[in-house]
């Protein structure tokens, strides 16, 4: 058996052990095409954005951060940044109150969201009245700016509701599944280094 023989064979052997690991023999022939898998180079991010492109085409809604952007923006939500570190993070701290706009409009909302200066809902109750903004921020005397916001921040609770928090559970599942490859991957990398190093002619 030649040199490369045998490291082809330590290959499939560390192969089989980490399919076995994960305990799904199908990761090669089924995952090949998705993201975040063995099979190709993606990462957390770029596994996002499919998600995102369909949120924004079933939403419609505008930002001036590029999808890219945004898929870093939910990554990072997810690992609990605030809103100026997403931004400071995408480079420009200032973007606070954009990035706060996207997130709400990816439906992905915190606690404080809904800690307004009233009761929210008297809000949704004015809202089902169908009352105008300039007499619903006299009724709450705060300023319009401050109504719109909270609005927004409903009708993003809202359709996250109406369709059982499907984009927030697809979120969570990218992540995860591109953590979990991720880690498999630098597992066969690591284990193929070592399959190297003891082959036949190595020192």
């Amino acid at each position: 058996m030649t040199e490369t023989d045998t490291t082809r064979e330590k290959t499939e052997q560390l192969r089989e052990i980490f399919l076995d690991v994960a305990d799904d023999s199908t990761v090669t022939e089924n995952q090949e095409e998705t993201p975040g898998t063995l099979g190709d180079n993606s990462g957390p991010t770029e596994a996002l954005q499919p998600i995102i492109r369909e949120m924004k085409q079933k939403y419609g809604f505008r930002t001036s951060l590029e999808i890219d952007e945004l898929a870093t923006l939910v990554q990072l939500f997810y690992d609990e940044y605030s809103d100026t570190a997403i931004a400071r993070e995408l480079g420009n701290a200032s973007r606070d109150k954009t990035v706060t706009r996207a997130r709400i409009h990816l439906q992905l909302l915190r606690e404080t969201d809904f800690d307004a200066p009233f009761d929210l809902d008297q809000l949704r109750g004015l809202r089902e009245e169908e009352t105008s903004l300039e007499t619903i921020a006299e009724t709450l005397d705060v300023s319009k700016s401050t109504v719109g916001r909270y609005c927004r921040i409903l009708d993003a609770e809202q359709a996250a509701a109406a369709v059982d928090h499907r984009y927030q559970h697809q979120f969570e599942a990218a992540l995860t599944d591109s953590g979990t490859d991720q880690s498999i991957r630098e597992s066969l990398d690591s284990g193929l280094d070592d399959a190297l190093d003891a082959s036949p002619g190595k020192n």
